[in-house]
């Protein structure tokens, strides 16, 4: 009896531990990876959609589950009134690394969709539908679409979840994160604590976040927070960025271990589990391009290892805007600045030299993170007097079109620089905020003191963009035409 007792009042203990440290720490203690995903039965990580290789008549739609066998399955309804299809067999992967919940990476493909129309899709873990919700096949040429972006968000903070509401408010069709994307070291269980569970709540509001993910799909930029910690051996489900996402694996074929690579640092063991659970992905994901309506878009790593003076990214780079003129726009996101004029950060500025390229290829918007707070440049042409031997420093000087205001005359002359860093994490400089005398020439704009989200409009012939506060004020409006 005393045995008995004695056993009901430690589980008892336990149950107050546990409520007290809340399921997060809670799961730290357990050497579970901190995950407040466990208290969901079914998933690990929610549905959510990526927009993969195929082009306008697919999705892809990702899952993460527990780390046993189950049997699932796909049904897709392409049109409101058409009928459910099974989609082919569901992809599947074991990722098991030390610092998160083993679980199983599951994917499907939602094909033959009619391009921009409404679908729906349903998810069966055996005979039970286990989760339900409607997207939109991506916008093919011609038809206007909107996407928001924004970088520096998984923080964790009341604003990351704030900036999420709005998005959900504006009803995008793509979103865009300029890189950042779960603090503070890009680790699978960053993702659980601080992303998912803001852009794919099950819950829409200012505190929570928004129901986006599951709907709408989402691609990023690495960002400095993603990529540089990889020693595997302090943080061995680190990088999880090439673990989460699903996007195009058309860069170019960089060499992971050049000196300015994304070199991967301990033991083998920690080294062959992450190739393993990364496959294909590592690193090459980090530079890509696709279409998306009349968008052409280059996603690229601007972390300070990278070598913008390389052949092989140059060649790419230009080849790939070469092949893109047709397009009506032509878009650029990666995550350091090479225009800004903040303080922080102020001399990241190795991207500058890949400015030629854009320019020679027509590009009409680069959109970084990094710098936490908004900025606009005008449309500029730069010229580097030299590329520097050391430091990040890039010395050189510009053209502005100051004709251009994005009102009357919308026709830049050169490339538009936008930092939306304000995506959740703390703000920078925010005593600067529109001030005119401590910004450098090439500066429109500087928003500093409240967290915001670039929403753009676009049409075959013109692109409207707007800046909008986590409150959902407007803090800045251009145009820009054919």
């Amino acid at each position: 009896m005393r045995v008995r007792f004695r056993r009901r009042v430690l589980a008892v203990l336990v149950v107050v531990v546990l409520a007290s440290l809340g399921m997060a720490a809670a799961g730290r203690l357990l050497g579970w990876g901190g995950s407040r995903r466990l208290v969901d039965a079914t998933f690990v990580v929610k549905p959510y959609l990526q927009l993969g290789n195929a082009g306008p008549s697919t999705l892809e739609l990702l899952w993460q589950g527990h780390d046993r066998e189950e049997s699932w399955t796909v049904e897709v309804q392409g049109t409101p009134t058409g009928e459910w299809a099974k989609t082919d067999e569901v992809q599947s992967r074991r990722v098991a690394l030390e610092g998160s919940l083993p679980r199983r990476f599951y994917r499907a493909t939602l094909s033959k969709l009619e391009p921009g129309s409404d679908c729906a899709y349903r998810v069966r873990l055996g005979e039970r539908v286990v989760f339900e919700a409607r997207a939109r096949a991506p916008r093919p040429s011609g038809a206007s679409h909107r996407f928001v972006a924004f970088g520096d968000g998984g923080a964790g903070t009341a604003e990351q979840r704030a900036v999420a509401y709005q998005i959900g408010r504006e009803q995008p069709d793509l979103v865009v994160i300029t890189g950042d994307i779960a603090y503070m070291n890009g680790r699978l269980d960053n993702y659980d604590e601080q992303f998912f569970p803001v852009y794919n709540s099950d819950e829409n509001a200012p505190g929570m976040g928004a129901p986006l993910m599951r709907s709408v799909p989402f691609f990023a930029a690495v960002g400095n927070h993603d990529m540089v910690y990889n020693n595997l051996d302090k943080m061995p489900d680190g990088l999880a960025y090439f673990l989460v996402w699903f996007q195009p694996l058309n860069g170019p074929a960089l060499d992971p271990n050049s000196p300015r690579g994304p070199t991967l640092t301990g033991s083998e063991s920690h080294v062959r589990a992450f190739r393993e659970a990364a496959g294909p992905a590592y690193p090459r994901m980090a530079n890509f391009s696709f279409d998306y309506g009349d968008v052409h878009w280059i996603v690229l790593d601007a972390n300070t290892y990278a070598d913008f003076n390389a052949p092989v990214l140059r060649e790419w780079l230009a080849r790939d805007l070469a092949a893109a003129q047709g397009a009506a726009w032509r878009f650029v996101a990666f995550h350091h600045p090479p225009f800004s004029s903040s303080k922080a950060h102020e001399d990241d500025q190795r991207t500058r030299l890949l400015s030629p390229l854009f320019e020679q290829g027509g590009v009409n918007i680069v959109f970084t993170g990094h710098v936490h707070n908004y900025q606009r440049t005008y449309p500029l042409r730069f010229i580097a007097d030299k590329d520097p031997e050391r430091g990040t420093a890039v010395v050189g000087r510009w053209e502005l079109d100051r004709v251009y205001d994005g009102i009357s005359h919308t026709r830049p002359n050169g490339v538009i620089y936008v930092v939306t860093g304000a995506g959740g994490a703390k703000l920078y400089d925010t005593h600067l905020n529109d001030e005119v005398r401590p910004r450098i020439d090439f500066t429109a704009r500087f928003i500093s003191n409240v967290h915001s989200l670039t929403v753009v409009d676009v049409e075959p012939s013109r692109v409207t963009v707007r800046q909008v506060s986590d409150k959902g004020k407007a803090l800045d409006r251009f145009v820009l035409t054919k």
